[in-house]
């Protein structure tokens, strides 16, 4: 049984309460995603939960724009697609355990 069996989720798969989160519950949402997950997979999920819990819905420039401060180099929107293919705002709000994005584009 998944740790996700447990927790109500939308038809899209995304979380309906997002205290339901937990990192292995992100563990889960990560392989249902077929992401294997490295440090900075966790940084941008972690970085896109914040900002939604702040009130902010990240968009692809504003995760480019902090995990280059983070990482301390260029990031671009090729590596972001690599990481998350089917778009990291979106992916990463999934994986977070966010509320599902109401944007139409990336930025």
């Amino acid at each position: 049984m998944s740790v996700l069996d447990s927790v109500e989720r939308t038809g899209n798969g995304y979380l309906v309460n997002a205290n339901d989160w937990n990192e292995e519950s992100a563990e889960a949402l990560f392989a249902e995603e077929g992401i294997v997950p490295t440090e900075r997979h966790w940084d941008i999920v972690k970085y896109v939960r914040q900002e939604t819990l702040d009130g902010n819905e990240p968009n692809e420039r504003g995760i480019m724009k902090a995990m280059g401060k983070l990482w301390g180099e260029k990031v671009t929107s090729k590596l972001m697609y690599e990481m998350f293919p089917l778009m990291p705002s979106k992916q990463g709000l999934k994986i977070g355990g966010c509320p599902q994005s109401t944007r139409k584009g990336g930025y």
